[in-house]
């Protein structure tokens, strides 16, 4: 942690560098220990942890505070003097209980291929400083990258969505085997493309819509509560997507086509409002609407819950989960999530990928989950859901590591 800290990256430690650090360290914790000071007293009480931490979106019970407090508490007064907070954090992470939001937070930029996830929350200090579209700027790249790789089995996927059925039952290997022999090794990215350029118009639509709901709600806290998080969430990721769906449309159309159909994505998109009108450009739009709702609210509900009881359990000395446990919680978020709105995505990729026939019937969104259901039974609702999944934890991991590199090459701050 000295080492870390020092600008003499020689390894060794002289009195200069250390007096330096002590300093700066300590002004950094006079600074936290003001801002939970609430009352003015000189003191920090359980209340003034747990509304610190409330205010953060973390909600903490009175026996987790005590045990914060008991930790550090040295006279058993069951407060904390600015003695005892300096002596207890002089060589650990400065900011500990405030941090515990920012350890949590920015984990959710990874990229699971999905575009539903409810944005992060920045603080007023990241925005000042710039940090915020370094954040964003790294995750969109870490998505790019984390989607550019699992692309053949998100065209699998779609393939699945559309095609698989009772009479043509498409398995994981055979689906690959069909792809190649029909096209060829790069056939597998087909409609990567349109999946790496919609994500960095589709972030920004969402964070700038995002921080204006929250406005608009008129929250005066840095950070919303979970249940503001889901409306002003899903709210944003409506407005995003509404902003962007063309791009959905051309994405399905493109991953679907056959070796020669279109020459590119600007041919694609001339032959669709040639054949088909506007209106196919928002082929869908319904069911990728409603989709939102139970993805952004089941994906936020589990996190919580998860990274409440993971805090409640083993989070005695540091707030710090660990990448593995970080990871693993926004993992199984984000696929309790797609596994709640996948039904809807898959009636959206069949309406997107429906072309116009002369006189063909072009089937609603409940007339074609009737279909479904009549025809191949609830099972037919999940076509997909394998290469779905497999993509999940590669993708999760991929992003994951290129996001904290870039991190470093952008200078965003360590947590």
């Amino acid at each position: 942690e000295l080492e870390f800290n020092m600008p003499d990256l020689d390894g060794q430690l002289d009195f200069e560098e250390f007096v330096h650090y002590l300093r700066d360290h300590e002004k950094k914790l006079r600074l936290v220990f003001k801002s939970l000071d609430t009352k003015n007293d000189g003191r920090i009480d359980k209340q003034e942890i747990m509304q610190s931490l409330r205010d953060l979106g973390v909600n903490i019970s009175e026996q987790q505070a005590e045990k914060i407090l008991k930790s550090m508490d040295k006279n058993g007064t069951m407060t904390i003097d600015w003695n005892e907070w300096r002596d207890y954090h002089l060589l650990h992470p400065a900011d500990n209980i405030p941090e515990i939001i920012l350890y949590w937070k920015h984990s959710t930029i990874f990229d699971v291929g999905e575009s539903l996830m409810v944005p992060d929350e920045f603080t007023a200090e990241e925005k000042k400083t710039g940090m915020w579209w370094r954040h964003l700027v790294a995750g969109g790249a870490a998505g790019a990258v984390s989607r550019t790789c699992t692309a053949p089995l998100d065209r699998l996927k779609v393939l699945m969505q559309v095609h698989a059925s009772r009479t043509n039952s498409m398995c994981i290997a055979g689906g690959f085997t069909h792809m190649i022999r029909e096209g060829g090794m790069w056939s597998l990215w087909r409609g990567n493309g349109m999946n790496v350029i919609k994500i960095a118009p589709e972030s920004a639509i969402k964070f700038m819509a995002y921080e204006q709901i929250k406005r608009l709600i008129g929250s005066n806290q840095e950070t919303l509560g979970i249940l503001e998080r889901f409306v002003a969430g899903s709210l944003a990721g409506a407005i995003a997507q509404s902003s962007i769906y063309p791009m959905e449309v051309l994405k399905t159309r493109l991953a679907l086509r056959k070796t020669g159909q279109f020459s590119g994505i600007a041919d694609c998109a001339k032959q669709i409002f040639r054949k088909e009108g506007m209106a196919a450009f928002y082929k869908g739009y319904i069911p990728n609407l409603i989709g939102i709702i139970p993805y952004a609210g089941i994906d936020l509900a589990v996190y919580e819950t998860l990274k409440n009881s993971w805090l409640q359990r083993y989070a005695t000395d540091s707030a710090d989960p660990g990448v593995f446990v970080l990871l693993a919680c926004g993992t199984t978020s984000s696929t309790c999530g797609q596994l709640a709105s996948y039904p809807l995505a898959l009636v959206r990729t069949r309406m997107q990928a429906q072309a116009t026939i002369e006189g063909g019937p072009q089937m609603t969104m409940s007339g074609l989950f009737k279909h479904i259901v009549k025809t191949e039974g609830a099972f037919g609702l999940y076509r997909g859901l394998a290469p779905n999944f497999m993509k999940v934890i590669p993708a999760v991991s991929i992003s994951y590591v290129v996001y904290e590199n870039l991190k470093m090459s952008l200078g965003v701050v360590s947590r």
